[in-house]
């Protein structure tokens, strides 16, 4: 089960101690209810110091651990890549720049753009307690998120949980601009949104963009065409499990030990790296002698696949299979690290 690094967890854990606990519950209360009811665009989200410590107190480990799921994807599916630079747009208090150095160490130049000036100080200070240099040293820099911001070039260029709080015409000329910037070089792309039906249709909405830009889906997709499932029935999404600290638990006024967040992304490349076969949708079936899979296909769309025990390996790695999963498994089965 992912827990977030422990330089992490301590920094968070000290800055959020500045503020008394009531305070933060009383602002995580309201950002849960801007998350259901959805957030009033003319009003900043994080525009108070304890309005960003709730925040990260609260989505932070959620969130820096749906994004390094998704990058651990990517970087499964191009393990040749190696980037050394990043730009995370929109990034908040920092959770996609710690995820992004969890599963590639080789960065060494990292920019966040962030509207809020109370997110960057905030993410600066969890930032200057990191062990990595790319972390430790990241360039803050205050930007808003709208259709006249440039395009980012960089090896590697993030979007976490932002779409959702810019409005639909904006969406596209943001994710428009971010396509630009990676067919000028051979960025990766990597945006990550809330896995509700809300957010994997702001997803479908980028994935359809990108591609029409003439990049490739790398992830989780095995094909550049149409999604094969129908927004009236379905969505697709993901699933990781984490770890609720002590102070995360209070903040949250939750008592269970873990929760999970579900995640919808694309990934997407001016480079066609090799992909997957298909993808596993859903937990995978199991029962004694038979596994049954949900997968996402080049060739048939949607299909349901039976793997028995007389099927020797391909049961046992069928067995092995989580959600969200390349399927069949690669041929290299080394990971990045959790």
């Amino acid at each position: 089960m992912p827990t977030l690094p422990d330089d992490l967890d301590d920094a968070l854990e000290a800055s959020l101690g500045r503020f008394p606990i009531a305070d933060l519950t009383r602002s995580v209360q309201t950002l849960i209810r801007q998350y259901r009811e959805g957030f009033d665009r003319s009003v900043p989200a994080l525009g108070s110091e304890v309005a960003v410590a709730a925040y990260a107190g609260y989505r932070m480990p959620a969130t820096y651990s749906a994004v390094r799921s998704a990058l651990r994807q990517v970087a499964l599916r191009a393990p040749g890549f190696a980037p050394e630079t990043q730009v995370d747009v929109g990034g908040g208090t920092g959770s996609a720049l710690w995820a992004a150095n969890a599963v590639w160490p080789t960065l060494r130049t990292v920019t966040v753009l962030e509207q809020s000036p109370s997110a960057i100080a905030f993410g600066r200070r969890l930032a200057g307690r990191a062990p990595a240099a790319a972390v430790r040293e990241a360039r803050w820099q205050q930007a808003f998120v709208d259709r006249s911001a440039p395009a980012p070039t960089a090896d590697l260029v993030t979007m976490s949980y932002v779409l959702g709080e810019l409005s639909p015409a904006v969406q596209e000329d943001v994710v428009g601009s971010l396509a630009r910037g990676a067919a000028r070089g051979a960025a990766m792309l990597v945006i990550v949104e809330p896995g509700t039906p809300a957010g994997y249709a702001r997803i479908a909405a980028a994935r359809r963009l990108l591609a029409a830009s003439g990049l490739h889906v790398v992830a989780p997709c095995p094909h550049d065409g149409e999604c094969p499932i129908r927004p009236d029935e379905d969505w697709c999404h993901f699933a990781v499990r984490l770890n609720r600290t002590a102070l995360h638990r209070r903040v949250k006024d939750g008592t269970l030990s873990f929760e999970d967040e579900k995640f919808s992304y694309v990934a997407a490349s001016a480079r066609p790296w090799p992909r997957a076969e298909s993808r596993i949708l859903r937990h995978p079936h199991k029962r004694k002698g038979l596994v049954t899979l949900r997968l996402c296909t080049t060739e048939d769309g949607l299909a349901d696949r039976a793997v028995s025990k007389r099927q020797g390996e391909t049961y046992r790695e069928a067995r092995d299979a989580v959600w969200g999963d390349a399927w069949p498994p690669p041929a290299d089965q080394s990971r990045p690290p959790e």
